[in-house]
């Protein structure tokens, strides 16, 4: 009557999947650790503790796609986070080391999740900018808004439907004006 060998297929096989998903979260979770790490020795001007998170956080990247890859399991969730978080990781570093941000088309990630992490980066940079400005490097100050104003300008040229996406990209606005209200503050008071 009852088959039992095929539940033992079916056991072995959502035992599989669990195994799959708890590989792919733990690695998601040991990427965001790492981005924070990067993001963290960043705004204490520390390149080379920056750059060893960054390989770390590159390498556990690429252990992340090969399972996402090989997976039958849905990894939108913890996935989908990690990306964006290295994502706004990197593209902070590549900027604070070698002033410019990394492409999609050399990343090879989902267009989406880069787009997330990029917005995302905008909230680091206001943070940057703002201590910039407290210890006197006005210029540093003015480039990076500049630098919000010219992904929020390139970005309102897509059409965000709704959703996730369309959330992050209207944060951008609140970013910009704190950095529009900076640049005036240090007008006003003659620093720049």
């Amino acid at each position: 009557m009852l088959n039992k060998k095929d539940l033992e297929n079916i056991r072995a096989d959502i035992e599989s999947l669990e195994k799959e998903k708890d590989s792919i979260i733990q690695l998601s979770r040991e990427i965001i650790k790492l981005s924070k790490k990067v993001i963290y020795a960043l705004h204490r001007n520390d390149i080379k503790g920056a750059g060893d998170a960054v390989k770390d956080m590159d390498k556990k990247v690429k252990d992340l796609e090969s399972a996402a890859k090989t997976a039958k399991s849905h990894t939108s969730g913890s996935y989908k986070v990690a990306i964006q978080e290295y994502v706004e990781a990197l593209c902070f570093y590549e900027l604070m080391k070698n002033e410019k941000i990394p492409k999609n088309s050399d990343l090879k990630l989902d267009p989406e999740y880069y787009l997330m992490g990029l917005i995302d980066l905008t909230g680091e940079l206001v943070r940057k900018a703002i201590n910039s400005a407290i210890k006197g490097d006005y210029k540093t100050s003015i480039k990076l808004k500049d630098l919000v104003s010219e992904l929020y300008d390139e970005l309102m040229l897509f059409d965000f439907a709704g959703g996730e996406l369309r959330k992050k990209f209207d944060s951008i606005k609140y970013d910009l004006k704190k950095l529009d209200d900076l640049a005036l503050n240090l007008k006003l008071s003659n620093k720049i």
